[in-house]
């Protein structure tokens, strides 16, 4: 019998869509868009941190400048409930994801071990 990883895969996704955690998050999200003042500081930081990211994949050095930039950001967003909320269930839905990966890769590290 041949099995079809990618069907796993996509059968996991489904389920995943039912979970609390990915719930908990998706209505995070819509409850932050519907503040907009909010969810404009929060595109706006992710675009800032999304172009630091790629200047330092690029190999460029940051300036102190726009570092204290985004941390001025992250510190503005991170006193607002609706991000507060948000960055909860990302941390739930991202330790869910962590355990998952340990689960999948079990096989690969047991070689390694073996």
């Amino acid at each position: 019998m041949t099995v079809n990883i990618y069907d796993d895969a996509n059968q996991m996704a489904t389920n995943l869509q039912t979970l609390p955690q990915f719930l908990g998050l998706q209505n995070a999200f819509a409850a932050l868009k519907k503040d907009d003042i909010a969810f404009t500081m929060f595109k706006k930081f992710q675009t800032q941190q999304m172009t630091l990211q790629q200047k330092q994949m690029q190999g460029e050095e940051l300036t102190d400048d726009e570092i204290k930039e985004i941390q001025e950001l992250a510190q503005k967003i991170g006193d607002i409930d609706a991000i507060k909320n948000l960055m909860e269930q990302e941390r739930q839905l991202s330790q869910l994801m962590d355990e998952l990966n340990q689960i999948i890769s079990k096989p690969i590290a047991d070689i390694y071990q073996g």
